[in-house]
């Protein structure tokens, strides 16, 4: 608290900031009899009530501030009667606390119309929710104005050029706003702008060179605008910059070799960005850099060596860095973060006086660093984090030589060749180092490593993909803050129990791909994700299992032997993200509360089972499921037409069950459907639906065959999907159809089988650019769309054994993509086209019985594929197949008979022919091998000619290197 008093005993100032003042504050104040107060500051208390209209009788005011007071609802007209202002500030955290302020009636034009004498005017979290053209024109009078910030105010684009007409804005703040525009040209014109910060504003375009040639700015901060582009220029020499941020943008191209000549810089971040190139050795003279992140880009080359002794945080992660980690990072005195993981660094070499480092990160995984482990990190006595998973180190580690680090908290060894050893009877509880974090997965451990049971501060265990065999001891679930744990992918048999003192805190547990057994155990009600998948479980699920998971989104009992029926008790995990029962004998039917309570499940996988009758019709307006497979089971009936609320499903798999009706073109309206897959089943009718333009807008994976349906193939459906995929290949590079869980990090992808190149194949990552039609074994007639061959991402097509007639299409050399083709069983007829011969990724085609005719297109692509390929159809011809075209095999002159050593031969009949071939051997071979003979040979012939033709002379001749002997004419 703070009172200033003038001359005359009249209070100028009043500080009651940061006092924990709580009720109502109204015009009964006594601070409004305060008539000479100048500045006023009620900052960081919890009046919780609207904003007092007595503000109008401080009339003397040109300090206010209000900030983060607690005051809710709409700000007062009387604040634009202080006419003195120099400073206001009003801001709040209403996007934290629901409590609004808001500037409407008046609105921010009317608050400020007054406020000539206004220099810094702080807005932010007050709501005003006004387009770009209004809030920007409001400022246009206050021509003293030199700070403005309004973050989270709500505001919208476009940012309006007019607002560099303010010669004097020095720092402009609008961060968090749906500005949704470029950034003008018109900043550049700014000179005395010292910080620009637009974090999150939706900005596009290309933001503005100028901008960073102002030589009075201190920081640019243009973050998380993912569409906004931009190049650096040449930074001049000297500049003010001390901050620099435009992570998760647009920007690309070099490093900017210039960036050595701000040398005021101590942040620079370019992280989330796509700058390519090599990193600059300009770096080294920032000296007073402390914080760099360059991580996720497309850097290659060698790591410059950076002698920064400031440096405190180097983040270089997921680039193509390659080369050594340059021995300079470990010796900066001040350096506490270096995460370098996910690159190509090559070599680690083993570094000294290194005792004096204050590193607490380090973070090198998943690069290429091979060689023993590195003993120089055991003197790295600050270290807290180390994480050197996914490399290529190699040898026996001891781990209890880690003892030394009393710090660290996360150990991870994961996946590379070492063999990781630990000597128990060495290692006490008091000595061990307070770790939280252990991942040892794919360290080639046998047993649990006993000294575990004495870490009373373990939160994560990893301990997967090793060759733990035996029992889970007992004392893992006794670890009593421990929240995760993963032991998949071991040897285990058995878990030791009893798990009724289990601890609360245990929220993830993953023990998949086992050979448990025995019944399935209860575990903490408090379990996050639980996945019991792929082991030898063979019990009835419990009635009452899903009571045991009130907080559970992720449970997985696949790939067990478990029988019985699903509980209804499932039902009550109201949480369930993911439900995958998939890959057991589980019978009985599917509890149509299952259904019902879609509204948060997302996945819900029960394929290969042995489930009966329909498919409950429980379905809920609120569905949120983006994956149903059902495939497998005995399940009748028609598809519920209640499915057609899951408008975010993604995946649907009806296939192999006996579901009967018509095909399903009440799901036509799901715009997120990319997978569709009733094959094997009883459906009848034509697929044709009216209304098609909308129809599926991202399908790329159809199977419907082995139906009954009938009628034309449906061109209508062609044109709609083959549009709708080339504009998602336009999705980045090799994607899966997936879904994060949570905010775990965590993501579930799909599987589905698919029949291509005539065989059965399980997709377990299914590709967002992955496209397949099967419409084999229906009833279909007529001819092969136009529409269809236009499809140039289809890869696979199988239109087999169907009654399709007419030619195949010479437009079929539009699908450059197609990998498989099969149009047998069909009566097909014409000629093949020889545009087949063009699809180059063509590796199975399959043109058995039809009725084509003429003679195979001559390729090596066509006539690389077998003759059963083109089997069955009468007028073919050529090879691979032995027919002509007049149908008759060729002739072959009959031959004799062979003894066991050889046959006879008829040598008076070639007598003459070889005496013949002999003589001109005799002649003309060493004309061809000895040149000293070919010369002789000439001159011979050349004393002939030259007694026959006197005026004939020889020459020798140089050609290319090479030398001939000539003939000439003398004249």
């Amino acid at each position: 608290m703070g009172v200033t008093c003038d001359t005359e005993g009249h209070v100028t100032a009043l500080d009651l900031s940061g006092e924990s003042i709580s009720g109502g504050f109204d015009d009964s104040s006594v601070i409004f009899s305060l008539q000479h107060l100048q500045e006023l500051n009620l900052a960081s208390n919890n009046f919780n009530s609207i904003i007092p209209s007595g503000f109008n009788k401080l009339d003397k005011l040109t300090y206010l501030n209000l900030s983060y007071a607690g005051f809710v609802g709409q700000i007062p007209i009387e604040i634009s009667q202080l006419t003195r202002l120099v400073t206001l500030d009003i801001s709040c955290l209403s996007y934290l606390t629901g409590q609004e302020l808001k500037l409407e009636n008046p609105n921010l034009q009317k608050l400020v119309q007054n406020l000539t004498s206004i220099r810094q005017l702080y807005l932010d979290g007050v709501s005003i929710k006004v387009p770009g053209h209004e809030w920007c024109s409001a400022f246009l009078l206050l021509r003293d104005l030199q700070e403005l910030s309004m973050s989270h105010c709500n505001l919208s684009g476009p940012l309006d050029p007019s607002l560099a007409t303010l010669k004097n804005l020095s720092v402009i703040v609008l961060d968090q706003n749906n500005l949704s525009s470029p950034v003008p040209d018109t900043f550049s014109h700014l000179k005395n702008l010292t910080i620009l910060s637009l974090v999150y504003c939706g900005l596009h375009g290309t933001f503005p060179q100028g901008i960073f040639s102002i030589g009075s700015l201190s920081v640019i901060d243009i973050s998380f605008n993912y569409n906004l582009q931009g190049v650096f220029p040449d930074f001049p020499r000297n500049g003010s910059l001390q901050i620099l941020r435009v992570s998760n943008t647009s920007f690309s191209g070099a490093f900017p070799n210039s960036i050595g000549n701000m040398r005021n810089l101590f942040e620079l971040d370019f992280s989330y960005c796509q700058f390519n190139g090599t990193l600059p050795n300009s770096l080294s003279n920032l000296t007073e850099l402390s914080y760099l992140d360059l991580s996720f880009n497309n850097f290659t080359g060698q790591m410059p060596s950076l002698g920064l002794d400031n440096l405190v945080s180097i983040g270089l992660g997921y680039n193509s860095i390659n080369g050594s980690i340059p021995s300079s990072l470990f010796t900066l005195t001040r350096l506490q973060r270096i995460l370098l993981s996910h690159n190509q660094f090559g070599q680690l070499d083993e570094f000294t006086n290194v005792s004096s480092s204050k590193l607490a990160t380090l973070d090198l995984s998943s690069n290429r660093l091979s060689g023993s482990f590195p003993t120089f990190i055991l003197q790295l006595e600050a270290l807290s984090i180390l994480q050197l998973s996914s490399n290529k180190f190699n040898g026996s580690m001891h781990l209890d030589n880690i003892l030394v680090l009393r710090n660290l908290t996360t150990l991870d060894l994961s996946y590379n060749n070492l063999s990781v050893k630990v000597n128990v009877t060495n290692v006490g509880s008091s000595s061990f180092p307070s770790i939280s974090n252990l991942i040892l997965a794919s360290c080639n451990l046998k047993t649990f490593p006993g000294f575990l049971r004495n870490q009373s501060r373990l939160t994560s265990l990893d301990l997967s993909d090793n060759h733990i065999q035996g029992t889970v001891p007992n004392w893992i679930w006794k670890l009593q803050i421990l929240e995760s744990l993963n032991i998949s992918h071991n040897l285990l048999t058995h878990l030791e129990g009893p798990f009724q003192n289990l601890s609360s805190h245990l929220l993830y547990l993953d023990l998949h791909q086992n050979k448990l057994q025995g019944p399935i155990p209860f575990f903490s009600r408090n379990m996050l994700y639980f996945d019991l998948s792929s082991n030898n479980f063979s019990s009835i699920i419990p009635r009452d299992f899903g009571n045991y998971l009130s907080f559970t989104f992720f449970l997985s009992l696949s790939n067990n032997t478990l029988s019985g029926s699903i509980p209804d008790s499932l039902c009550n995990a109201f949480y369930l993200k993911v439900l995958d029962l998939s890959n057991n004998n589980i019978s009985g039917t599917i509890p149509s509360c299952l259904m019902t309570v879609s509204e948060n499940l997302g996945v819900l996988n029960l394929k290969n089972n042995n489930l009966s009758s329909p498919i409950p019709n429980t379905v809920k307006v609120s569905c949120g499921l983006w994956t149903l497979n059902l495939r497998g089971n005995q399940l009748d009936g028609p598809i519920p037409k209640s499915l057609a609320y899951c408008s975010k499903l993604e995946v649907l798999d009806l296939g192999s069950n006996q579901i009967t009706g018509g095909f399903p073109c009440f799901l036509k309206e799901i715009p997120t459907l990319r997978v569709l897959v009733l094959r094997n089943n009883k459906f009848q009718g034509s697929p044709k639906c009216l209304k098609v333009n909308m129809t599926w807008e991202m399908l790329q994976i159809v199977d419907i065959a082995f139906n009954n349906f009938s009628g034309e193939l449906p061109r209508e459906y062609f044109t709609t999907w083959k549009r709708n995929i080339k504009g998602n290949k336009e999705e980045a590079g090799l994607k899966f159809i997936e879904k994060q869980i949570l905010d775990f990090g965590l993501y579930y992808r799909d599987s589905i089988t698919v029949i291509s190149k005539g065989y059965k194949m399980e997709l377990v990552k299914i590709l967002t650019i992955f496209t397949s039609i099967d419409f084999s074994s229906n009833h279909f007639d007529g001819p092969i769309p136009e529409e269809l061959m236009d499809w140039k991402e289809l890869h696979v097509l199988n239109l087999s054994n169907n009654a399709l007639s007419g030619k195949i299409p010479s437009s079929i050399g539009n699908m450059s993509q197609l990998e498989s083709l099969d149009l047998s069983q069909n009566s097909l007829s014409g000629e093949i086209p020889v545009q087949l011969a063009s699809l180059s990724f063509l590796s199975y085609l399959n043109l058995s019985f039809n009725h084509l005719m003429g003679k195979i297109p001559t390729s090596t692509q066509l006539q690389s594929f077998p003759a059963s390929s083109f089997e069955g159809n009468d007028g073919l011809y050529g090879p691979p197949l032995t027919k002509n075209p007049d149908h008759k095999e060729q002739e072959v002159l009959p031959q004799q008979e062979c003894g066991r050593l050889a046959c006879t031969i008829d040598w008076n009949f070639i007598s003459v022919e070889l005496g013949l071939i002999f003589g001109h051997g005799v002649i003309f071979g060493p004309l061809l091998i000895w040149k000293q003979w070919r010369l002789w040979y000439w001159q011979l012939v050349h004393k002939i000619l030259c007694q026959i033709f006197p005026q004939v002379y020889l020459e020798y001749v140089t050609w290319r290197g090479q030398t001939y002997e000539a003939l000439r004419w003398r004249h």
